[in-house]
């Protein structure tokens, strides 16, 4: 509708205007599907700049029409209209959905695009799209469904870490995980104290959408924080219509797929009497063997419920609300292992000033309550147990809480060096993880009434979370004795406590202009803007510490306060020219608190084109290809997030009270020194230049659809944590070296073989390629990856980086092998042949995939739908720890010769010779490649069977039924449990259940 401010600057043209035969035109725009208004629909009169768009209510008005004039009537997703203009005072418009266009339009970051339009590399993924079954956290919903996005959690439990990669990641210490924006929200990559999953935080009933956006043209509007890609996701929002409610609820039975196979009771008498004869006196207790699975013992079938409750209104006619609510108790397998997750989200979107400004505002709460074991000690406890051993104490001995426990036979009151009991572990620990999250925003986007094409947004945004941790014993847990043989006592009660305030406050203010035009060019999309981010970290900390008498206790309080700051300014600029040929150019200056002021400031520019040969006059017309179009770009992206591993003044000289024990002393008084902690006054940004080349399609009217993307990404001034030189008071610090180079190829396909109104069958699939290669590290040739020890042997890190080698790599001997294949202790091949076997002879193993992949397919029939969903991967090697540590033979003996029997992986045959190792493993030997086994798999991720009710009611109420399997099986000739293993080592990993599922969808 016209403004009145409008009118008044432009009353001196329109006088003489009045002279020509024009008119005003009103009316409404609704959706034919259902009678309702749509707001934001454009009008324009064809050729010329003229135009308005609808209200809230679908009303418009249009001024300044001459006669034999067409106009326009578009909005995204649906068919464009054309009247001609013959003088008629009122002209109402219904528009139909465009199938062609439904769900295409994409979020690319402080605005979207049709789908068509990108000239990046961006992959949307709507509500129809995701895997289904047991979905508590929206990781979940992801895995295996686009080309180029590894997502494998850390293992089984309850909020597991989700480690998500795109295009394998950028950077060796730095933060490699994608930036994630939920609804307007930059989200932190660190987690809250007590969460471990950054994606646990929305509830996946709320997601309606993720854009992942993938190379450096698409992601570098968002600068320093896009180097690994970003992944934004879009909640549901209200509705302009009637309310409408939905109600979904399931309950989730899982249970341990598979269990490490170690000796059973039997095998194991077996073996110890075959093999160390004088070793059966440990066997059972006073002459009763005992016949005990400790992996039964510790792991459950467990029991996850799932309930969520939404209603979308539209509030006194004006306000398109939503609210949801969400209850979710989540049982681990491993006893003990529990997570309850609380979720309210609500949304209004109210539209004021005859259209000109709109209002959203988003606010997410989680509250978390987690129940987190020692997971790592009570599954290790659990393989390593003695079977022929009871659970509880036969002797109705309640010293340690009716728990069984070995003691020293020599001195009856100290616990063996052994393994501790695996139940008692979890039942006389408690640590719960408690915390409270809120996110939310409110973006204001106002017309400016001069220009209304050109629009001012602000957004202000909120992340602030509050945790509690509290680990606490029993009075008598096997785990807070002091194992003094003249003075046994227990200390049960705290043991590490802590209390942290997260608050991280974002503001962008930019301009956007968009506008149409019936020219040469169509359409000119810019932004330009101004973004603010501040991170705020405070907490308190109480350690376990030991104090004289051997017991655990609550140690000297430990403060800690971080602040991280990110400043920038970004400018992007989308032509579309004919329809035809799309250009895109964005640059981001950003400034990070992490860095020096002379080296604070980094610049990031990108730019992309693509042409759409289907709109050529030589393949306008073709019956085969609906689309074709070609993209390509570059742009360079930063990194700056290594707080992980410098923490958060990496260029800052501190200093820190020292010990205690280096007090000096002055007259009568001590006084305490400072020690300085490391820095770097030199760290700059790392910077990631990337190519990408692509090519998306439509063929056959959508019967098959996909995309194909080759790309290169060069990653120079790594962040990397590198040993220090000799004198220096720390072994490592983080500095800028070398450079790497990753190269990529993607592939998506989607088949729809049959869409009939009952009857459909559609296929879709994905795989990509990654390799990264090192090819500098400065003044080093190798940097070892932490949390790469193998937990026995030389206790060093067996990961490392490596000068012309793949990313992450085994550092290990190549094993020699006998004529029947078996190895050879401590005999390795001598690479470089001078009859010496060190480290100049240990090779370089990668256990990333080259190859990752996943596909599934979508079947109805009348009211019935069938889906099915796999993934896997190619390559990749996994060093089994296990094999190491429970592999041979003497590894059942304990090291001090009394009081214990570790159990072992069943290597034996039936008479109970033993075909693993005989001989304890060296230093050496357990850097043999003989413990790397090939990680390839194929993993049934989920399969879904459901019935719609719906023609049982009326049109008003849908009710479907579901049931559904997750992690199916797996396919592998991996030795070990899983092979999907972000870290590379496994040593006691938490399975990851097979779960059942079985739900109702309602909505009315």
């Amino acid at each position: 509708m016209k403004k009145f401010t409008k009118s008044t600057l432009f009353l001196l043209w329109l006088i003489p205007m009045g002279f020509f035969a024009q008119s005003s035109i009103e009316g409404t725009v609704v959706d034919a599907g259902n009678g309702q208004p749509i707001p934001g629909a454009n009008i324009i009169v064809k050729g010329t700049t003229n135009g308005t768009s609808t209200d809230f209510d679908g009303r418009y008005t249009l001024s300044d029409v001459n006669e034999g004039e067409t106009i326009l009537f578009s909005y995204v997703g649906f068919v464009t209209q054309e009247i001609s203009y013959t003088g008629q005072p009122t002209i109402d418009v219904s528009l139909i959905e465009d199938a062609s266009e439904l769900e295409q339009v994409v979020l690319i970051g402080y605005g979207t695009s049709r789908k068509k339009d990108l000239t990046g590399s961006v992959s949307l993924l709507t509500s129809e799209d995701l895997n289904q079954g047991a979905i508590t956290t929206a990781d979940q919903l992801l895995n295996g469904r686009t080309a180029g996005v590894r997502v494998v959690t850390s293992g089984g439990e309850p909020d597991a870490t989700a480690n998500i990669r795109i295009r394998g990641g950028s950077s060796l210490s730095a933060n490699n995980s994608p930036l994630i924006v939920i609804d307007g929200v930059p989200i932190s990559n660190n987690n809250p104290a007590g969460q471990q999953n950054v994606l646990g935080l929305v509830n996946p009933n709320d997601i309606e959408s993720f854009s992942i956006l993938k190379d450096a043209s698409a992601t570098a509007i968002y600068g320093s924080r896009a180097s690994n890609g970003v992944i934004i996701i879009k909640t549901k929002a209200g509705t302009s219509g009637d309310a409408k409610f939905e109600f979904n609820s399931n309950i989730q039975i899982g249970e341990l797929s598979e269990k490490l196979d170690v000796f059973n009771s039997g095998e194991f008498v077996n073996f110890i009497t075959n093999n160390f004869p004088d070793q059966t006196n440990f066997l059972g207790v006073n002459g009763t063997i005992y016949d005990t699975d400790w992996q039964d013992e510790i792991y459950r079938t467990s029991v996850t419920t799932d309930h969520n409750f939404s209603a979308r209104a539209n509030l006194f006619g004006k306000i398109p609300f939503r609210a949801s609510v969400g209850y979710t108790n989540t049982q681990g397998i491993l006893k003990e292992s529990e997570l309850d997750r609380y979720s309210g989200a609500l949304t209004f979107r109210p539209t004021l000033l005859d259209n000109s400004l709109k209002v959203t505002i988003n606010a997410k709460g989680i509250l978390s309550r987690k129940q987190q074991p020692d997971q790592d000690a009570v599954i290790g406890s659990a393989l390593a147990s003695n079977p022929t051993l009871p659970v509880f104490d036969p002797t109705g001995d309640n010293f340690f809480g009716g728990f069984f426990q070995t003691l020293d036979p020599n001195q009856s009151t100290i616990i063996t060096a052994g393994p501790k009991n695996p139940l008692a572990l979890l039942k006389q620990r408690e640590r719960d993880e408690d915390s409270d999250r809120f996110i939310g925003n409110i973006e204001i986007d106002y017309a400016l009434p001069f220009l209304p094409e050109l629009r001012g947004v602000l957004n202000l945004g909120m992340d602030y979370s509050e945790s509690d941790i509290l680990e606490s014993f029993d009075d008598n847990a096997i785990d807070a004795y002091n194992n003094n043989v003249d003075n046994p006592l227990f200390n049960g009660g705290k043991s590490f406590e802590e209390s942290q305030l997260r608050r991280d406050q974002t503001l962008e203010a930019y301009l956007s202009y968009a506008k149409d035009f019936d020219s040469f060019i169509t359409r000119i999309d810019a932004q330009g803007g101004y973004s603010y981010q501040n991170f705020f970290n405070r907490g308190v900390k109480f350690p376990t510490q030991i104090n004289d008498e051997g017991l655990r206790e609550l140690g000297d309080v430990f403060a800690y306060v971080n602040k991280l700051n990110l400043q920038s300014f970004f400018g992007r600029m989308n032509i579309n020219l004919k329809d035809k040929y799309l250009l895109t150019a964005s640059f981001r200056a950003d400034a990070s608190s992490l860095f020096p002021e002379d080296n604070r400031w980094g610049y990031f520019p990108a730019f992309a084109a693509a042409w759409k040969l289907s709109e050529e006059n030589f393949l306008k017309d073709s019956e085969t290809i609906n689309e074709l179009k070609l993209r390509v770009g570059y742009g360079v992206t930063g990194q700056q997030d290594i707080t992980d591993t410098a923490g958060y003044f990496p260029y800052t000289a501190l200093y820190r009270n020292g010990n205690e024990v280096v007090q000096y002393q002055f007259g009568d008084q001590f006084f305490s020194t400072y020690r300085a902690e490391p820095y770097n006054s030199d760290l700059t940004w790392e910077k990631a230049k990337t190519f990408n080349l692509g090519l998306d399609f439509d063929l056959f009217n959508s019967v098959v659809s996909g995309t194909v993307d080759y790309y290169r990404t060069d990653t120079e001034d790594l962040l990397a944590e590198i040993p220090q030189s000799e004198g220096s008071l720390i072994n490592e610090f983080i500095s800028n070296v070398g450079s790497t180079e990753s190269e990529g190829v993607e592939v998506s396909l989607n088949f729809q073989a049959i869409n009939k109104a009952d009857l459909s069958l559609s296929f879709n699939g994905n795989i990509s390629f990654n390799e990264t290669f090192v090819t500098d590290l400065n003044s080093v040739t190798q940097v070892p990856i932490s949390d790469t020890g193998i937990g026995r042997g030389t206790g060093s890190n067996i990961g490392y980086y490596a000068i012309g080698e793949r990313s992450r790599n085994f550092w290990l001997f190549e094993q020699v092998y006998d004529e029947n294949g078996n190895p050879i202790l401590d005999a390795f091949v001598d690479q470089n042949g001078d009859n010496v076997i060190n480290a100049d002879d240990r090779i370089y193993i990668p256990y990333d995939p080259k190859w990752t992949y996943g596909f599934g397919t979508l079947f109805t029939f009348k009211k019935i739908d069938f889906s099915a969903n796999f993934r896997g991967q190619i390559g990749g090697n996994i060093y089994n720890a296990n094999l190491l540590n429970r592999g041979f033979a003497e590894g059942t003996i304990p090291t001090d010769g009394t009081g214990y029997l570790n159990n072992l992986l069943n290597l034996n045959d039936t008479n109970g010779t033993y075909t693993g190792f005989i001989a304890n493993p060296s230093d050496n030997q357990a850097l043999s490649d003989f413990f790397v086994s090939d990680a390839s798999f194929l993993r049934l991720d989920n399969v879904t069977i459901g019935y719609d009710f719906s023609d049982f009611f009326n049109n008003e109420f849908r009710l479907r039924i579901y049931g559904s399997v997750n992690n199916a099986f797996v396919i592998t000739d991996y030795d070990g449990l899983d092979p999907e293993n972000f870290g590379g080592i496994e040593e006691s990993p938490y399975a990851r259940p097979r779960t059942y599922t079985f739900g109702v969808n309602v909505n009315f």
